[in-house]
């Protein structure tokens, strides 16, 4: 196994593995450190079937069944989000347009997801990438007068709150928000592991700031989606078929760049079971 770090913000690849084989613990501790390190890995040429991508992402940890949105299942692999632009039963794919805004995956959970793999199946022959950035960074360059400010905040982070989740139909949002309720979330998370604290609000799904005005609330948050994404926390992805992106959702946003939708692009997603680290929100 070698790590090769990627980009100044985060990321590295790993090679040297088949994620095919039962990889023995010592390698799975290796690369969990390398995960806590770089915040995303790349495995590249990783043609497996879904049995061993679920089987690969247990060894990190609990896989959900996508319980936060169970009608976009594998139809054979309950643990597999799909994420496609390909036609569904005769119909457009309604995870064509998953991801165009930065989040965190499932932070909308009061135990949101810890990490996400996912694995490319089908990509265009351009465009299709996924940027990610690095929210340790962006915490620790704030100034201290801003740390102290933001420490003891709260936000709500809602499901239904992307641009794409909105242009869904009433019945679709419905069962979202049934499934995930309102839930509020520590602006400045400590990483359980680590012990870092990172920045926790995202664009795609953070809405307002507990106990502050609109104004207010607006005015922070539309900085803190601004300063989280500086060119110098990025890591771009540029996907090869049969690649799979590890990412650690609790220090890392991450955005699906647009690209030409006549083209295929094909994906089976995993997410980990995380740490309980928000409250119900009940809106005053």
């Amino acid at each position: 196994m070698k790590v090769k770090r990627l980009a100044h913000g985060l990321g590295a690849e790993v090679t040297g593995l088949d994620l095919r084989t039962d990889i023995p613990a010592s390698t799975v501790a290796d690369i969990r450190a390398a995960w806590l390190q770089h915040q995303v890995l790349v495995f590249p040429g990783q043609d497996i079937p879904p049995e061993s991508h679920i089987a690969f992402s247990a060894k990190f940890g609990e896989v959900d069944p996508v319980s936060f949105a169970p009608r976009f299942r594998h139809p054979d692999h309950p643990e597999i989000l799909v994420i496609s632009n390909k036609p569904q039963k005769g119909k457009q794919s309604e995870t064509r347009n998953n991801g165009r805004q930065w989040h965190s995956d499932t932070s909308f959970r009061l135990a949101p997801g810890t990490g996400s793999l996912l694995h490319c199946l089908e990509l265009p022959d351009f465009g299709g990438d996924t940027m990610f950035t690095n929210m340790y960074m962006a915490y620790d360059t704030l100034s201290d007068v801003m740390k102290k400010m933001l420490e003891d905040l709260w936000a709500v982070h809602d499901s239904t709150n992307t641009k794409d989740a909105r242009n869904r139909p009433p019945e679709v949002l419905k069962e979202l928000r049934k499934i995930n309720p309102l839930v509020a979330q520590p602006v400045v998370r400590v990483h359980p592991e680590t012990g870092r604290k990172a920045l926790y609000v995202s664009e795609g799904q953070t809405t307002h700031i507990v106990g502050m005005t609109d104004e207010e609330s607006t005015a922070i948050l539309q900085f803190l989606f601004a300063h989280s994404v500086e060119p110098e926390f990025i890591y771009r992805h540029r996907w090869s078929q049969h690649d799979i992106v590890m990412w650690d959702n609790r220090c890392a946003m991450h955005l699906a760049v647009r690209y030409d939708m006549t083209k295929p692009r094909h994906m089976h997603r995993t997410t980990l079971r995380g740490e309980p680290s928000g409250y119900l929100y009940q809106a005053q």
